[in-house]
């Protein structure tokens, strides 16, 4: 018998290997439902169940590595432009009436305040951005202004994290008057691997929302965790179809009649439809969309090797990045779930937590899921719809004369001569929101600004408390404000 070459004996070893791990993970999960109180045991072990899933879809190599030189740009079959999308008249209340019956809003509200300074108790949602609303109060707003004008009632989710849940069910306390169904539901927790071992450290599901062994598996959990809550299945019993779904800070992710008639009129044929906009300086690391092997795929900048970062930065190559917002059909989303035929690649995301542990996070994106839908593809949309809040700098643009507030909906103020938005930096004096509001006391007019830099907010004289003082020019960097001299 002829010898076993050492690359077969190196791959069989590696095997066994990979299958020990498996099988002691598998173990270490069930020890964790079975010590997870009677009334969780069984949403915890399908949670626990999925995470097995996707850890052995990692651990297998099965991470869709991308081949670069596969990449192709979207063809203009997998990419439409919004302008060609058919309009709908506004004066056919009845028609619009039935688009809005069969429609769902979905608004992804796992996130909390702490890219502006606030602390772990503040979900993003409820951070007051224009006229003293917050991001759910102008969700709220638009959407009863939607079902009171139509007579309708598009019911809205939210999806929640451990991290949201409380706060923002206190504050759904003052909508109970409102024309608007609320349902909310939690995203799913996983637990954290320590990066020695390959294994989960936790042994319980106690205290997860205050202890570093769990984690939310980003917004890729979306289509399991509705499903696992009964949502999905509540809001296809209403005879609900469509689901758009946004992050809840993106304010411009408005619902888009022309975009939801587009899709009743093709008997909902596209499964799935991503909204897409042209690339700008300041979007270089959002992810895109693009062809590979004959599908449309996310790429995400994680996802793109160290290598070929500035070609994935290239506004030639890459024209267009995912604005997440999606429009999906619900009885789809089921039949992937239910059939466990919901592919989406792995982002794999290493993390140094306080007590000096190194562990990996296994996560996905929800728009990755757009390669397991039939009829899939992208709407070029017009930059209007992508006005996310990221930063004090993007709260001093929206909170500005530059945009207008009416039934829920911020549209850029007509007196604004130009399309673009003007390019704003802050530095690190303002990321705090508290330390933002203190230096802008009014909200200067930015109707005429193009671009403002801010590095350094040190030893202003009395002369200069407010910057509104200096906005002057259509264009003003200030490199450190204690240089200013009277001729400001």
């Amino acid at each position: 018998m002829a010898p076993t070459p050492a690359k077969d004996r190196d791959r069989t070893i590696s095997m066994a290997a990979e299958e020990e791990i498996m099988s002691v993970l598998k173990e270490r999960l069930k020890e964790i439902s079975n010590k997870t109180p009677v009334d969780k045991q069984e949403n915890v072990k399908k949670e626990l169940d999925n995470f097995y899933r996707l850890y052995g879809k990692w651990r297998g190599g099965i991470t869709d590595e991308l081949i670069w030189d596969k990449i192709r740009p979207l063809p203009e079959s997998m990419l439409q432009g919004y302008s060609s999308l058919r309009k709908v008249d506004e004066d056919d209340h009845e028609g619009i009436s039935r688009l809005l019956n069969k429609l769902v809003v979905l608004k992804l509200n796992g996130g909390l305040g702490t890219g502006m300074g606030l602390g772990s108790a503040c979900p993003k949602s409820l951070i007051r951005v224009r006229e003293e609303s917050t991001f759910l109060d102008i969700t709220m707003a638009q959407i009863e202004n939607l079902n009171e004008k139509y007579g309708v009632s598009v019911p809205l989710v939210l999806m929640n994290s451990l991290n949201t849940d409380s706060e923002t069910g206190n504050a759904l306390k003052k909508y109970k008057g409102a024309n608007v169904e609320v349902l909310t539901y939690l995203q799913s927790y996983y637990p954290r691997i320590e990066r020695e071992t390959l294994l989960p450290y936790v042994k319980d599901y106690q205290n997860i929302d205050s202890n570093e062994g769990w984690y939310p598996p980003g917004h890729g959990d979306l289509y399991e965790s509705l499903y696992n809550s009964g949502v999905l299945d509540k809001l296809i019993e209403k005879g609900k179809e469509i689901i758009f779904i946004s992050n809840i800070d993106n304010l411009g992710a408005t619902v888009d009649l022309n975009i939801l008639s587009h899709i009743v009129k093709s008997g909902c044929q596209s499964q799935f439809i991503a909204e897409v906009t042209n690339k700008t300086r300041a979007d270089v690391k959002g992810g895109t969309l693009i062809e590979y092997n004959g599908c449309v795929k996310l790429l995400e900048y994680a996802q793109v090797p160290k290598e070929k970062v500035d070609d994935f930065k290239c506004v030639k190559k890459f024209k267009i990045f995912n604005t997440n917002n999606l429009w999906i059909s619900l009885k789809a989303i089921k039949e992937r779930v239910v059939t466990g035929t919901l592919e989406r690649d792995v982002i794999v995301n290493h993390k140094a937590l306080d007590d000096g542990r190194n562990v990996i996070q296994l996560e996905t994106a929800v728009g990755a899921a757009i390669k397991n839908f039939s009829g899939a593809f992208a709407i070029n949309v017009p930059r209007s719809r992508f006005l996310p809040v990221k930063h004090t700098s993007d709260l001093l643009l929206v909170m500005s004369n530059l945009y207008n507030l009416e039934d829920g909906v911020i549209a850029m103020s007509p007196d604004r001569q130009f399309p673009s938005t003007p390019l704003i930096k802050l530095g690190p004096d303002f990321k705090r929101i508290q330390s933002f509001l203190k230096r802008f006391q009014t909200i200067p007019d930015l109707l005429e600004l193009d671009h403002l830099t801010v590095i350094n907010y040190n030893n202003l004289t009395p002369r200069f408390q407010t910057i509104p003082d200096l906005l002057e020019l259509d264009h003003l960097t200030v490199i450190n404000y204690s240089n200013l001299t009277p001729r400001f």
